[in-house]
């Protein structure tokens, strides 16, 4: 088994804990209030923001060239995902950029992102932005097993479960593969960033 395996499948409790959530059940049947997924899309700009910075540094240090040109193509997906948001934004007509600040479990999800971008290696780095990538996809896929609902969040839906979408979780895995070591500080990061994850949709069910 694969190093980027041993992390997903150590950390199956959280992913299924993810897809159970209140927050996303409500996208899955479209009940969710238009409110708290206003508030979700507004912090997740903030966080994708910050993703994007931390591919970037990724890159910066990565130790050969081909991990350089990963890292920055991966940097454009989020660029799309974005994208994405200020779709969903101008449907709703939803100012993304007069939102609230970003609150407390985004910004420790975002100085944990860029902490460790700054002062790890892109093993490290990797192995901490690897699991919103590969949660995204078992969310969309998941969400889309039945096919995708028609209901207001079906873009959401099908973003995550495309054919586009997929191959970024995994190109990101492959960077954990390459670069990544099977240690402790590796497992524990990994395992951090999906509590992260967990934490981010409590808050906006909270909001």
């Amino acid at each position: 088994m694969t190093i980027s395996d041993q992390l997903w499948e150590a950390n199956l409790d959280l992913a299924q804990a993810c897809l159970e959530h209140p927050f996303v059940q409500g996208i899955a049947d479209g009940s969710l209030e238009q409110q708290k997924f206003a508030y979700y899309l507004g912090q997740d700009a903030f966080f994708l923001e910050a993703f994007a910075r931390a591919y970037s540094i990724a890159a910066a240090k990565s130790p050969d060239f081909t991990g350089f040109t990963i890292f920055h193509r991966l940097a454009s997906g989020v660029l799309e995902e974005l994208q994405l948001h200020e779709g969903y934004a101008t449907k709703w007509g939803v100012n993304l950029r007069s939102q609230e600040p970003p609150g407390t479990a985004t910004r420790h999800y975002t100085d944990f992102l860029l902490a460790t971008a700054w002062s790890g290696d892109v093993g490290l780095t990797a192995a901490a932005m690897s699991p919103c990538m590969r949660l995204y996809a078992f969310l969309g896929a998941k969400l889309a097993v039945h096919g995708i609902p028609n209901h207001q969040y079906a873009d959401w839906i099908r973003t995550y479960s495309s054919t586009d979408f997929t191959p970024l979780a995994q190109r990101l895995d492959s960077l954990v593969e390459c670069y990544a070591s099977d240690t402790a500080l590796v497992h524990s990061t990994y395992r951090h960033a999906m509590l992260c994850e967990r934490d981010f949709f409590q808050a906006a069910w909270e909001s």
